[in-house]
Order: C-alpha cells, then structure tokens, then sequence
C-alpha cells in the first residue's frame, strides 16, 4: 500500500466541496452534554413523572431527534413539481421510516377520500373492471420490502462532485415494507386478451403523469401497494393505492393510481419522450432504461457524520442495493481503490432491498483517507468507476448515474465529497 502522500499526488482529486463539515472542537463540546445528568449523579429524567400512555394518540420520535428530508429550492421552480431528501447518515438497519422518505411529485399532493377512490383496468381485457379501496383490501395480499430510487438520484454529480453530503448525493433513495394485491391478480380477473403486451398506469394527482409498463413485469412481481411499514401509505407516497415496480426506477411507481390500460405496444407518453431518457455521448438516447443498476455508498463516516472524537477503532457502515436482485458482496477501499476489504452484509439480504454493509478500520489521529464502497449482484453486475460509467455514458445524462462514491476523510476527521480520476 502506498503512503498517504503518495495518494495523494498520483490521483487527480476532481472537486470537492469546501465548509462541508463543521468544526472538531465544537462537535466535541456538544457531544459533551450536561454533567449533571452523567454518572454518578441522577439525571432530571428520573426524578419526576413523564407523560401517560394516552397523551400521544399517534406516536412521535424523541425531541432529540432532529432529522429531516430536506428540499433545495434551486433544483426546481416550484415546490409541487420537486424533490425531498431522505437523510440517509441517520438511518440505522434497511428501513426507511415512512416520515422520512423522500418525496418526488410532479403536481403536488392531492387529496383523495378514500370512499371516493378507484381503479381502473381497461384497455385490451376481456372484462373492464373498477376496484374500490375495500375491493383491492378484500383481495389476497403480499408484503415485501423493497427499495425505491429516483433515475436521478446523484445525477448533479456526473460531471463533478456537487453536493456537500450524502442526503443530496444519494438521498432520492428509500426502502419500505410495502403492502397490497399482485397486479397480476387484477389482470387475471379482468382477463387479458391475445397480444397485450404494455400497460398504462395513470396518476391521480393534478399532473396525471402516466408511464408505459412491460406486462412482463406486471405478471411479475409487481404489487397495487395500500401498506406503506405496516400503516397506510403516506399521502406524499401516493395515498390511497400506488403501484410497487420492485427494481425499476422510481418514476415509473407510479403514486395515487387511478387507471390501468392494456395495450400491444408503450404509449410514449410525454413523461417518457421529455424526460427520464439518458443521453449518450453519440446523441442518441436511451429510452425504457428501467432497472436501477447495481449501485452503494458508505453512510458512515460521511460529511453529515465526520470523525470526531478520540482516534481508533470506527465501523465504516453503509447501503448497497440493486434493481437486478439480491446484494451479493460489497468491497471496501480506504485508500482511493489500491486495495479492497470485503465487508459484511447485515440480515436481511433481499432481492430489490437495501442492504447495510460494515467493516471495521482503525483509524488514526492525523491520518487522512479516500472512502470507497464497491457493490456486487447476483447477476454479476459490479458497480463502476465514475470514469469507466463516463467512458461508457457521457457526462450529459442526469439517470442511472451508479458509480463507486468517494469521501476523502481530512486530517482533522472532517469529510468532503470528491471525485477520483481513475
């Protein structure tokens, strides 16, 4: 292994993001907390009664935990054709909770009775159908926990590191137990006709945004989703029913479903000639890329979590995931990818599901390092280098960017995002 120097002068760094962690010091003076509460005495929480079992009606998290999706009010024009972040440095296991999932909406949240909701299926069927809530509710039902990831989650990174932490790097991206009917028992019942090949699904929100569907993947394992981590599914998710394309891009889930439309070839609606195509260095476009390809990244240490305190032992933890199938192995680099240590993958292991990964480092005091996590799939698939992706896709596409990360951990434990020339 080459010396830390060494490292540094034969790798470009492309660009990192200055301020982006606070200062050690003051890190260490809030992490401090008040002495009074601190062994041996007896901390204020002890001595007096708490609220009662019935004083919340619906539960909230601790005052002390602060996290929070977060919006960037550059990125888009107006609030309800806009993006949230999901603070990815704050999640522990694989699940995402449902107040902290992100949020991609194309003309805002509507706000549907669920007595007056329901579902079409029309189209090349032998019998046109209408569900109530209640219909789909009587069904049989599935649960599985699957990950959701907007196309252009990191997308502002193709041509240089933009974003100051990994909730904007990385945070279009969430994973929920998802509950309801397989849409292939809804197309059973209302019997497909020879030929059909394609579906429609249509939005019920103000944008009536529609995305052309394999009915491959329709007879699949794809679900008409009421159940969002064991509640109903949250407004901004696409409460009362929204479809569940386990492994495709998120834009295609399409939320607050109201119509469903068989067919013998796509619609080429203009969400899918306008947008969600990726441009290759050629001119030419990518169109139906569905999958999100193999992809991961360490959410501990990261820039919204430095390393401070006393040096030694830290357990680097972060996410893999992959829209091909199960996580199979995810590599580890401290130093810029010169040398590769396989971390563990955390249980669960699912198909089309985060997976947390770990591996311990010792980390010492003045030591400066270049984090990197590298994925693996059951189908073979291996996350890119960012300049292999850009050898291979261009720097003008905003989708499907799912490089190897890196964060060059400083001196003084503070964490940047950067790019390495590879």
């Amino acid at each position: 292994m080459r010396s830390e120097r060494g490292l540094a002068s034969r790798r470009g760094v492309i660009g990192a993001v200055a301020g982006a962690a606070a200062a050690l010091p003051a890190g260490i003076a809030r992490a401090a907390g008040n002495p009074q509460n601190q062994p041996p005495h007896l901390p204020e929480w002890g001595r007096s009664l708490g609220p009662g079992v019935i004083e919340e009606t619906y539960g909230t998290r601790s005052r002390h935990e602060t996290a929070v999706r977060r919006y960037v009010p550059w990125l888009t024009p107006d609030r309800v054709s806009s993006v949230s972040f999901t603070p990815l440095a704050e999640m522990h296991g694989i699940i995402t909770p449902s107040g902290l999932h992100f949020e991609r909406h194309h003309g805002g949240v509507p706000d549907i009775d669920p007595a007056d909701y329901r579902l079409m299926i029309h189209g090349m069927v032998e019998r046109p159908l209408i569900f109530t809530l209640e219909d789909l509710k009587r069904m049989p039902q599935v649960s599985r926990i699957h990950f959701i990831e907007c196309p252009a989650n990191g997308g502002m990174e193709w041509r240089g590191a933009q974003m100051s932490g990994v909730q904007f790097t990385h945070g279009m991206l969430s994973c929920s137990e998802w509950t309801g009917v397989p849409l292939k028992l809804l197309l059973a019942q209302a019997g497909l006709r020879p030929g059909a090949s394609w579906l429609l699904a249509e939005g019920g929100d103000a944008s009536h945004m529609t995305r052309s569907v394999p009915l491959a993947k329709a007879l699949d394992d794809a679900i008409i989703a009421y159940g969002q981590n064991g509640e109903a599914v949250r407004p901004q998710q696409g409460y009362p029913v929204r479809l569940v394309l386990p492994g495709y891009e998120g834009n295609m889930w399409v939320k607050w479903l109201r119509r469903i439309e068989l067919g013998d070839r796509p619609w080429f609606s203009r969400w899918e000639t306008r947008t969600y195509t990726d441009l290759m260095p050629d001119g030419l476009s990518r169109q139906f890329t569905f999958v999100n390809e193999v992809n991961s990244v360490i959410t501990y240490p990261c820039p919204e979590k430095p390393l401070q305190g006393r040096p030694g032992f830290v357990e680097i933890s972060g996410l893999a995931w992959s829209g091909a199938g199960r996580i199979t192995r995810v590599d580890v680099s401290v130093d810029g990818g010169d040398n590769w240590r396989t971390a563990e993958l955390q249980d669960p292991v699912l198909p089309k599901a985060l997976t947390r990964f770990r591996i311990p480092w010792e980390w010492r005091e003045g030591q400066s390092a270049f984090l990197q996590s590298r994925a693996m799939d059951e189908t073979g698939r291996v996350q890119p280098s960012i300049t292999a992706l850009r050898a291979a896709r261009g720097t003008e596409s905003i989708y499907h960017k799912n490089s190897i990360h890196t964060w060059l951990v400083e001196r003084d434990g503070t964490v940047v995002n950067v790019q390495i020339d590879a």
